[in-house]
């Protein structure tokens, strides 16, 4: 008799195309949260899936926070070119020049994001963002439901969430409230990866080890290039490394690595034992709490 058991990725991706469609059913005006990261491009990937032979049905919006590697971005064009999806730009830099948000000190932009995501939302009437949050990534994101209901501040209480008895989603709110939806919730870095290798997934080249000029700093890695130039005192090696995950180029750090391809990369991810999120991003290091922190004020 013929099997019709799913393997572990065809079941992932049959859960995603499903949150996605009921999504699209329930909701107005849905947006896919799209930075050009590993995740973002599996969630668009999946999308163009779960709606073929139709186009994407919701835009795609990038907060821009101006510190972004150009490989990103050139990944980014070349979805939008490809899928023919809408792509909206939120930009952290216009909202620094109108007084939205005021740089920070340590020159991070990843808490000034929020305001300026939540005015794009506001703007564009947006009543569900996709996000790539997954629950292996951060302890925050483990705790949040895939449905995360935001009030008309944007915010997430932790306290307040919704059942999903049965995989059954609660979609419902009122005029400025919305919904954060996280169709990869289920999914591990490490199914990521298996999945990007299994569809030949396009991605930035920064995700495959190459030689780069890097210096450490605190412990991780950092490439020397126009965003985080040498500081007096600081040598710099040549390293054979890649990117595990991709944020603001002056504060996402590379890993030692040889994995020039896909399948190396699958084989070094399932022998790490730590996050790529807890290995590579220092702006996730300012508290223990840095991501709920966030999360509370409006935050992906």
């Amino acid at each position: 008799m013929k099997s019709h058991v799913l393997s572990q990725l065809r079941s992932l991706e049959a859960e995603s195309i499903h949150i996605m469609r009921e999504v699209v059913a329930e909701m107005e005006r849905p947006c896919l949260l799209f930075s050009g990261g590993k995740d973002s491009i599996v969630m668009l990937h999946l999308a163009v899936k779960a709606f073929a032979p139709a186009r994407v049905p919701f835009p795609i919006m990038h907060v821009d926070t101006g510190l972004n590697f150009q490989t990103v971005l050139d990944c980014r064009d070349r979805w939008v070119e490809r899928t023919g999806v809408q792509l909206v730009i939120a930009s952290v830099q216009e909202g620094i020049d109108r007084g939205l948000v005021q740089e920070e000190p340590n020159g991070s932009r990843n808490r000034i994001q929020t305001p300026v995501l939540l005015e794009a939302v506001e703007k564009h009437g947006f009543d569900a963002l996709f996000g790539g949050g997954r629950r292996d990534e951060e302890k925050a994101r483990a705790k949040e439901r895939v449905f995360s209901f935001r009030d008309d501040f944007g915010q997430w209480d932790p306290k307040n969430q919704r059942p999903e008895i049965w995989s059954l989603y609660n979609g419902r709110v009122h005029q400025g409230e919305s919904i954060r939806v996280f169709p990869l919730s289920n999914w591990t870095e490490l199914d990521i990866w298996a999945y990007i290798e299994a569809e030949e997934i396009d991605l930035p080249d920064l995700y495959l080890a190459k030689e780069r000029e890097v210096v450490e700093r605190g412990g991780m890695l950092f490439e020397v290039n126009g965003f985080t130039p040498l500081k007096d005192g600081e040598t710099a090696e040549v390293r054979s490394t890649r990117y595990r995950t991709v944020g603001d180029a002056n504060l996402t750090a590379c890993v030692a690595s040889e994995a020039s391809t896909l399948h190396a990369v699958v084989e070094e991810v399932a022998a790490v034992r730590l996050t790529e999120r807890g290995a590579t991003r220092g702006d996730d290091k300012v508290s223990e709490a840095a991501m709920e922190d966030r999360k509370k004020e409006g935050y992906f």
